[in-house]
């Protein structure tokens, strides 16, 4: 008896997990549409630094204490607050964005199409007092959630190889 209410229960858990992705996959705007987003959403995360547009980044950057990044020098960035804390670097005068470059963009949509995870090469050159400040053919990965119909980034992990 108990045995039978298990797996009854267990199968119940299984089919209401199994509708709650279908479901949100029926929701799910056009994949076509989601990847032009998400592309878009991984571009301006970069691209704001060109004009200092801290609105476009923080259109793009999840404004929860949950947010991750990771450096090539392995810091780790804990939470929306933390990232914040770099404003004082980007919107320093002696910090100019030159430009950037993304390649092999690679990515995937979950099959709940709310999340979507992401890897490519970036080469993000930039000046601090006149001097290099470079980020050349660094491996970049991250996630991306859909919130609200918006994508954003909740965790992104920079490398280097070491040559």
């Amino acid at each position: 008896m108990k045995r039978t209410l298990m797996i009854k229960s267990i199968i119940l858990v299984l089919i209401l997990i199994t509708t709650a992705c279908y479901n949100k996959r029926e929701e799910k705007t056009d994949y076509d549409n989601d990847m032009i987003l998400i592309k878009q959403t991984i571009h301006n995360s970069i691209a704001w630094a060109k004009n200092k547009d801290l609105n476009l980044l923080y259109s793009v950057i999840a404004d929860d204490t949950a947010f991750l990044e990771i450096h090539p020098d392995n810091s780790i960035v804990k939470g929306i607050s933390e990232f914040r804390e770099a404003e004082k670097f980007w919107m320093h005068p002696d910090f100019k964005a030159i430009r950037y470059e993304i390649k092999d963009l690679t990515i995937q949509i979950s099959q709940c199409g709310t999340v979507a995870w992401w890897f490519c090469m970036l080469d993000d050159i930039n000046e601090w007092k006149g001097q290099p400040a470079n980020w050349e053919n660094t491996r970049w990965t991250g996630v991306s959630e859909k919130r609200d119909g918006n994508w954003v980034i909740v965790q992104q992990h920079f490398s280097v190889a070491i040559q």
